[in-house]
Protein backbone atom coordinates (compact mmCIF):
# COMPACT_ATOMS: atom_id res chain seq x y z
CA UNK A 1 0.00 0.00 0.00
CA UNK A 2 1.28 3.53 -0.70
CA UNK A 3 2.32 5.49 2.10
CA UNK A 4 2.03 9.55 1.88
CA UNK A 5 4.39 11.57 3.25
CA UNK A 6 4.88 11.94 7.01
CA UNK A 7 3.36 15.25 8.22
CA UNK A 8 5.46 17.77 10.08
CA UNK A 9 4.28 17.58 13.90
CA UNK A 10 3.24 14.08 13.34
CA UNK A 11 5.06 11.04 16.02
CA UNK A 12 5.66 9.06 12.69
CA UNK A 13 5.44 5.17 12.68
CA UNK A 14 3.60 3.58 15.42
CA UNK A 15 2.88 0.43 16.27
CA UNK A 16 -0.69 -1.20 18.40
CA UNK A 17 1.30 -3.02 21.21
CA UNK A 18 -1.28 -5.48 23.60
CA UNK A 19 -1.49 -6.30 26.63
CA UNK A 20 -3.03 -9.23 28.18
CA UNK A 21 -4.54 -9.97 31.79
CA UNK A 22 -6.89 -12.28 33.39
CA UNK A 23 -5.31 -16.09 32.37
CA UNK A 24 -5.65 -17.21 36.06
CA UNK A 25 -9.38 -17.50 37.85
CA UNK A 26 -8.34 -14.76 40.50
CA UNK A 27 -7.54 -12.34 37.68
CA UNK A 28 -10.55 -12.02 36.16
CA UNK A 29 -12.47 -9.10 35.49
CA UNK A 30 -15.29 -8.86 37.31
CA UNK A 31 -18.36 -6.94 35.56
CA UNK A 32 -21.06 -4.45 36.42
CA UNK A 33 -23.21 -7.05 35.67
CA UNK A 34 -21.42 -10.00 37.94
CA UNK A 35 -20.40 -12.17 35.17
CA UNK A 36 -16.49 -12.59 34.99
CA UNK A 37 -14.26 -12.15 31.69
CA UNK A 38 -10.85 -14.07 31.09
CA UNK A 39 -8.46 -13.41 29.35
CA UNK A 40 -8.24 -9.73 28.45
CA UNK A 41 -6.33 -8.06 26.03
CA UNK A 42 -6.34 -4.22 25.31
CA UNK A 43 -5.09 -2.97 22.13
CA UNK A 44 -3.06 0.29 23.11
CA UNK A 45 -1.20 3.25 21.94
CA UNK A 46 1.66 5.10 23.28
CA UNK A 47 2.95 8.72 22.05
CA UNK A 48 5.86 10.85 24.07
CA UNK A 49 8.02 9.71 26.64
CA UNK A 50 7.09 8.59 30.18
CA UNK A 51 8.74 10.96 32.80
CA UNK A 52 11.07 9.58 35.64
CA UNK A 53 8.84 9.91 37.86
CA UNK A 54 6.07 9.39 35.85
CA UNK A 55 3.98 12.27 36.35
CA UNK A 56 3.44 12.98 32.75
CA UNK A 57 0.76 10.74 31.22
CA UNK A 58 -2.24 11.47 29.83
CA UNK A 59 -4.66 8.99 28.53
CA UNK A 60 -6.94 9.52 25.51
CA UNK A 61 -10.09 8.36 24.71
CA UNK A 62 -11.56 7.14 21.79
CA UNK A 63 -14.60 7.67 20.32
CA UNK A 64 -17.74 5.09 19.51
CA UNK A 65 -16.10 3.34 16.31
CA UNK A 66 -12.37 4.84 16.83
CA UNK A 67 -9.70 2.77 18.25
CA UNK A 68 -6.53 2.60 19.95
CA UNK A 69 -4.38 4.14 16.83
CA UNK A 70 -5.07 8.02 17.55
CA UNK A 71 -2.04 9.58 16.39
CA UNK A 72 0.94 8.88 13.76
CA UNK A 73 1.03 6.22 11.08
CA UNK A 74 1.30 2.45 10.93
CA UNK A 75 3.47 1.21 8.12
CA UNK A 76 2.11 1.31 4.82
CA UNK A 77 -0.87 3.80 6.26
CA UNK A 78 -1.96 6.69 3.90
CA UNK A 79 -3.64 8.36 6.26
CA UNK A 80 -2.30 9.20 9.99
CA UNK A 81 -4.66 8.08 13.10
CA UNK A 82 -8.10 9.89 14.25
CA UNK A 83 -7.03 12.34 16.20
CA UNK A 84 -3.34 12.49 14.68
CA UNK A 85 -4.03 16.83 14.43
CA UNK A 86 -4.53 16.53 18.44
CA UNK A 87 -1.40 14.81 19.14
CA UNK A 88 2.13 15.20 18.52
CA UNK A 89 4.84 17.61 18.94
CA UNK A 90 3.45 20.99 19.91
CA UNK A 91 0.18 20.25 19.47
CA UNK A 92 -2.91 19.80 22.34
CA UNK A 93 -1.45 17.04 23.84
CA UNK A 94 1.94 17.78 22.94
CA UNK A 95 4.34 14.74 22.91
CA UNK A 96 7.33 16.55 23.75
CA UNK A 97 6.30 16.94 26.86
CA UNK A 98 3.38 14.50 27.44
CA UNK A 99 3.20 10.15 27.22
CA UNK A 100 0.03 10.05 25.74
CA UNK A 101 -1.62 6.72 25.97
CA UNK A 102 -4.84 5.72 24.33
CA UNK A 103 -6.41 1.82 24.35
CA UNK A 104 -9.00 0.73 22.33
CA UNK A 105 -12.04 -0.41 24.60
CA UNK A 106 -13.64 -3.95 25.77
CA UNK A 107 -16.44 -4.48 23.31
CA UNK A 108 -15.05 -3.51 20.31
CA UNK A 109 -13.23 -4.53 17.32
CA UNK A 110 -9.92 -3.28 16.71
CA UNK A 111 -7.81 -5.88 19.02
CA UNK A 112 -9.15 -5.38 22.42
CA UNK A 113 -11.46 -8.64 23.81
CA UNK A 114 -15.20 -8.34 22.74
CA UNK A 115 -17.52 -10.31 20.98
CA UNK A 116 -15.66 -11.07 17.38
CA UNK A 117 -13.28 -12.23 19.95
CA UNK A 118 -12.73 -16.26 20.25
CA UNK A 119 -14.13 -17.81 23.23
CA UNK A 120 -11.40 -19.61 25.31
CA UNK A 121 -14.86 -22.47 25.97
CA UNK A 122 -15.56 -22.63 22.75
CA UNK A 123 -12.74 -21.86 20.21
CA UNK A 124 -15.13 -20.14 18.32
CA UNK A 125 -16.03 -16.27 18.33
CA UNK A 126 -18.15 -15.50 21.31
CA UNK A 127 -21.35 -13.69 19.02
CA UNK A 128 -23.74 -12.94 21.65
CA UNK A 129 -21.96 -15.09 24.22
CA UNK A 130 -19.83 -11.96 25.10
CA UNK A 131 -21.14 -10.67 28.37
CA UNK A 132 -23.02 -7.48 28.29
CA UNK A 133 -21.09 -4.48 28.97
CA UNK A 134 -20.62 -0.98 30.73
CA UNK A 135 -18.53 1.93 30.60
CA UNK A 136 -17.38 1.22 33.98
CA UNK A 137 -16.14 -2.10 32.54
CA UNK A 138 -14.55 -0.58 30.09
CA UNK A 139 -12.68 1.90 32.11
CA UNK A 140 -11.88 -1.01 34.85
CA UNK A 141 -9.98 -3.10 31.98
CA UNK A 142 -8.46 0.32 31.55
CA UNK A 143 -6.78 1.16 34.97
CA UNK A 144 -5.67 -3.12 34.65
CA UNK A 145 -3.33 -1.48 31.39
CA UNK A 146 -2.53 2.04 33.70
CA UNK A 147 -1.41 -0.20 36.43
CA UNK A 148 0.73 -2.77 34.01
CA UNK A 149 2.63 0.40 33.00
CA UNK A 150 3.47 1.35 35.92
CA UNK A 151 1.50 4.68 36.36
CA UNK A 152 -0.22 6.00 39.89
CA UNK A 153 -1.43 9.20 38.48
CA UNK A 154 -2.48 10.13 35.33
CA UNK A 155 -1.75 14.18 34.47
CA UNK A 156 -5.16 14.09 33.05
CA UNK A 157 -7.88 11.65 31.20
CA UNK A 158 -9.64 13.24 28.22
CA UNK A 159 -12.20 12.61 25.50
CA UNK A 160 -14.38 13.71 23.11
CA UNK A 161 -18.27 11.96 22.75
CA UNK A 162 -17.97 8.77 24.17
CA UNK A 163 -14.37 9.41 24.84
CA UNK A 164 -15.92 11.99 27.53
CA UNK A 165 -18.36 9.77 29.16
CA UNK A 166 -15.21 7.22 29.59
CA UNK A 167 -12.87 10.32 30.73
CA UNK A 168 -16.06 11.12 33.64
CA UNK A 169 -16.36 7.21 34.23
CA UNK A 170 -12.70 7.60 35.23
CA UNK A 171 -13.45 10.91 37.54
CA UNK A 172 -16.07 9.18 39.55
CA UNK A 173 -14.14 5.20 39.81
CA UNK A 174 -10.39 6.60 40.37
CA UNK A 175 -10.39 10.06 41.21
CA UNK A 176 -7.20 9.56 43.21
CA UNK A 177 -5.41 8.73 40.05
CA UNK A 178 -6.76 11.50 37.67
CA UNK A 179 -5.54 15.36 38.14
CA UNK A 180 -7.58 16.67 35.59
CA UNK A 181 -10.45 15.83 33.28
CA UNK A 182 -11.05 17.02 29.44
CA UNK A 183 -14.96 16.61 28.66
CA UNK A 184 -15.53 17.51 24.74
CA UNK A 185 -18.61 17.20 23.21
CA UNK A 186 -20.31 14.70 25.96
CA UNK A 187 -22.90 14.09 28.56
CA UNK A 188 -23.34 12.08 31.86
CA UNK A 189 -26.04 10.66 30.67
CA UNK A 190 -27.94 10.19 27.28
CA UNK A 191 -31.33 11.55 26.94
CA UNK A 192 -34.49 9.68 25.37
CA UNK A 193 -33.61 10.96 21.97
CA UNK A 194 -29.72 9.66 22.29
CA UNK A 195 -31.24 6.20 23.59
CA UNK A 196 -33.71 5.98 20.59
CA UNK A 197 -31.29 6.67 17.74
CA UNK A 198 -28.82 4.05 19.18
CA UNK A 199 -31.74 1.84 19.09
CA UNK A 200 -32.73 2.62 15.92
CA UNK A 201 -29.11 1.20 14.83
CA UNK A 202 -29.27 -1.63 16.74
CA UNK A 203 -32.46 -2.74 15.04
CA UNK A 204 -31.00 -1.75 11.54
CA UNK A 205 -28.81 -4.81 12.79
CA UNK A 206 -30.62 -7.24 13.91
CA UNK A 207 -33.36 -6.54 11.80
CA UNK A 208 -30.50 -8.01 8.97
CA UNK A 209 -31.33 -11.75 7.81
CA UNK A 210 -27.63 -11.71 7.77
CA UNK A 211 -27.24 -11.28 11.04
CA UNK A 212 -28.42 -14.91 12.55
CA UNK A 213 -28.62 -14.11 16.23
CA UNK A 214 -24.82 -12.59 16.20
CA UNK A 215 -23.58 -15.78 14.86
CA UNK A 216 -22.31 -15.10 11.16
CA UNK A 217 -18.65 -15.19 11.93
CA UNK A 218 -18.73 -17.97 9.10
CA UNK A 219 -20.79 -16.61 7.06
CA UNK A 220 -22.53 -13.62 5.46
CA UNK A 221 -22.50 -10.44 8.22
CA UNK A 222 -25.01 -8.54 8.54
CA UNK A 223 -23.85 -5.54 6.13
CA UNK A 224 -26.82 -3.81 5.04
CA UNK A 225 -28.01 -3.33 8.61
CA UNK A 226 -24.62 -2.32 9.66
CA UNK A 227 -24.21 0.49 6.91
CA UNK A 228 -27.99 1.71 7.70
CA UNK A 229 -26.79 2.26 11.41
CA UNK A 230 -24.06 3.73 10.22
CA UNK A 231 -25.79 6.44 8.22
CA UNK A 232 -28.11 7.00 10.89
CA UNK A 233 -25.30 7.83 12.66
CA UNK A 234 -23.76 10.30 10.42
CA UNK A 235 -26.74 12.44 10.27
CA UNK A 236 -26.87 13.17 13.76
CA UNK A 237 -22.99 13.55 13.72
CA UNK A 238 -23.49 16.82 11.35
CA UNK A 239 -25.63 19.85 11.47
CA UNK A 240 -28.44 21.17 9.33
CA UNK A 241 -25.99 24.35 8.59
CA UNK A 242 -22.93 21.57 7.97
CA UNK A 243 -24.85 19.52 5.75
CA UNK A 244 -26.46 22.40 3.75
CA UNK A 245 -23.13 23.53 3.27
CA UNK A 246 -21.86 20.52 2.02
CA UNK A 247 -24.96 19.01 0.16
CA UNK A 248 -27.50 21.42 -0.18
CA UNK A 249 -30.02 19.77 -2.57
CA UNK A 250 -27.35 19.23 -5.01
CA UNK A 251 -27.99 16.10 -7.61
CA UNK A 252 -25.55 13.39 -8.28
CA UNK A 253 -26.31 13.13 -12.06
CA UNK A 254 -27.84 16.80 -12.89
CA UNK A 255 -31.48 15.21 -12.93
CA UNK A 256 -33.78 13.39 -11.37
CA UNK A 257 -33.74 9.67 -12.42
CA UNK A 258 -37.43 8.96 -11.60
CA UNK A 259 -36.12 5.73 -9.18
CA UNK A 260 -35.20 4.89 -6.05
CA UNK A 261 -31.53 4.78 -7.10
CA UNK A 262 -29.29 7.51 -5.49
CA UNK A 263 -30.27 11.11 -6.61
CA UNK A 264 -28.79 13.49 -4.14
CA UNK A 265 -25.33 14.19 -3.19
CA UNK A 266 -26.25 14.08 0.42
CA UNK A 267 -27.87 10.37 -0.26
CA UNK A 268 -24.14 9.12 -1.99
CA UNK A 269 -22.56 10.46 1.22
CA UNK A 270 -24.50 8.33 3.67
CA UNK A 271 -24.20 5.09 1.50
CA UNK A 272 -20.87 5.38 0.48
CA UNK A 273 -19.89 6.24 4.14
CA UNK A 274 -21.87 3.16 5.01
CA UNK A 275 -20.78 0.82 2.53
CA UNK A 276 -16.89 1.85 3.84
CA UNK A 277 -17.96 1.46 7.55
CA UNK A 278 -18.96 -2.59 7.52
CA UNK A 279 -15.44 -3.39 5.91
CA UNK A 280 -13.80 -1.81 9.38
CA UNK A 281 -15.91 -2.40 11.99
CA UNK A 282 -17.91 -5.32 13.49
CA UNK A 283 -21.73 -5.23 13.45
CA UNK A 284 -21.87 -7.08 17.40
CA UNK A 285 -19.21 -4.53 18.52
CA UNK A 286 -21.95 -2.03 17.77
CA UNK A 287 -24.40 -3.65 19.46
CA UNK A 288 -22.38 -4.00 22.39
CA UNK A 289 -20.99 -0.80 22.81
CA UNK A 290 -23.94 1.44 22.21
CA UNK A 291 -25.66 -0.37 24.69
CA UNK A 292 -23.07 0.33 27.12
CA UNK A 293 -23.03 3.91 26.06
CA UNK A 294 -27.08 3.55 26.53
CA UNK A 295 -26.27 2.50 30.47
CA UNK A 296 -23.74 5.32 31.65
CA UNK A 297 -24.91 7.57 34.19
CA UNK A 298 -22.79 9.47 36.25
CA UNK A 299 -25.12 12.01 36.85
CA UNK A 300 -25.11 14.18 40.12
CA UNK A 301 -24.32 12.47 43.36
CA UNK A 302 -22.88 9.33 41.09
CA UNK A 303 -19.98 11.66 40.19
CA UNK A 304 -19.08 12.64 43.54
CA UNK A 305 -21.32 11.05 46.34
CA UNK A 306 -22.13 13.34 49.37
CA UNK A 307 -19.21 14.04 51.81
CA UNK A 308 -17.30 12.95 49.41
CA UNK A 309 -14.02 15.89 47.81
CA UNK A 310 -12.23 15.21 44.82
CA UNK A 311 -8.77 16.91 43.53
CA UNK A 312 -9.56 16.89 39.83
CA UNK A 313 -9.67 19.90 37.63
CA UNK A 314 -11.95 19.83 34.83
CA UNK A 315 -12.24 21.41 31.26
CA UNK A 316 -15.37 21.15 29.68
CA UNK A 317 -15.68 22.08 25.70
CA UNK A 318 -18.87 21.83 23.87
CA UNK A 319 -20.25 23.27 20.13
CA UNK A 320 -23.19 25.80 19.71
CA UNK A 321 -24.44 23.40 16.46
CA UNK A 322 -24.11 19.83 18.26
CA UNK A 323 -27.59 18.49 18.44
CA UNK A 324 -26.45 14.86 19.29
CA UNK A 325 -25.09 15.79 22.81
CA UNK A 326 -25.84 19.35 22.51
CA UNK A 327 -24.48 22.11 25.16
CA UNK A 328 -26.86 21.81 27.84
CA UNK A 329 -25.93 18.93 28.87
CA UNK A 330 -22.47 19.84 28.93
CA UNK A 331 -23.52 22.88 31.06
CA UNK A 332 -24.94 19.99 33.34
CA UNK A 333 -21.74 18.91 34.45
CA UNK A 334 -20.30 22.09 34.90
CA UNK A 335 -22.89 23.78 37.14
CA UNK A 336 -23.20 20.29 39.17
CA UNK A 337 -19.03 20.71 39.52
CA UNK A 338 -19.28 24.68 40.47
CA UNK A 339 -21.96 23.61 43.23
CA UNK A 340 -19.51 21.43 44.49
CA UNK A 341 -16.61 23.60 44.28
CA UNK A 342 -14.50 21.88 41.44
CA UNK A 343 -12.02 23.57 39.29
CA UNK A 344 -13.88 23.94 36.88
CA UNK A 345 -13.49 25.49 33.58
CA UNK A 346 -15.95 25.60 30.49
CA UNK A 347 -15.71 26.51 26.88
CA UNK A 348 -18.78 26.89 24.11
CA UNK A 349 -17.01 26.87 20.58
CA UNK A 350 -19.04 28.45 17.90
CA UNK A 351 -19.07 25.72 14.90
CA UNK A 352 -21.46 24.74 12.05
CA UNK A 353 -19.68 21.41 12.40
CA UNK A 354 -22.14 19.39 14.62
CA UNK A 355 -20.94 16.89 16.90
CA UNK A 356 -17.87 16.52 13.75
CA UNK A 357 -16.68 20.09 15.97
CA UNK A 358 -14.61 18.25 18.13
CA UNK A 359 -12.94 16.11 15.77
CA UNK A 360 -12.54 19.56 13.20
CA UNK A 361 -12.16 22.09 14.71
CA UNK A 362 -8.37 21.12 16.33
CA UNK A 363 -6.77 24.73 16.21
CA UNK A 364 -9.66 26.50 18.64
CA UNK A 365 -9.33 22.99 20.85
CA UNK A 366 -5.39 23.13 20.74
CA UNK A 367 -5.52 26.23 22.65
CA UNK A 368 -7.85 25.56 24.91
CA UNK A 369 -6.44 22.17 25.97
CA UNK A 370 -2.43 23.55 25.97
CA UNK A 371 -3.36 26.50 28.30
CA UNK A 372 -5.34 24.38 30.76
CA UNK A 373 -2.63 21.63 30.56
CA UNK A 374 -0.03 23.96 31.26
CA UNK A 375 -2.29 25.17 34.11
CA UNK A 376 -2.80 21.25 35.30
CA UNK A 377 1.60 21.31 35.61
CA UNK A 378 2.47 24.43 36.98
CA UNK A 379 0.03 24.98 39.54
CA UNK A 380 -0.87 21.52 41.24
CA UNK A 381 -3.58 20.90 43.66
Amino acid sequence: MRQEKIKTGSVGLVETRYFTFGNTEGDALVLESGQRLAPVIQAYETYGELNRDKSNAILVEHTLTSDAHAAGYHEGDIHPGWWDDMIGPGKAFDTDKYFVICSNVIGGCKGSTGPSSINPGTGKPYGLDFPVITVKDMVEAQKRLVDYLGIKRLLSVAGGSMGGMLALQWAADYPEMVDSAILIATAWKQSPQQLAFAEVGRQAIMKDPNWNNGNYYNGPRPENGLSVARMIGHITYMSETSMEDKFSRKLKNNDYSFSFNVDFEVESYLNYNGNVFVKRFDANSYLYITRALNYFDVSGEKLIPPGRTIDIRFLVISFLSDWLYPSWQSKEIVRFLMSRQQDTTYCEIKSTYGHDAFLLEFEEETRLIKHFLKKVVDEPG
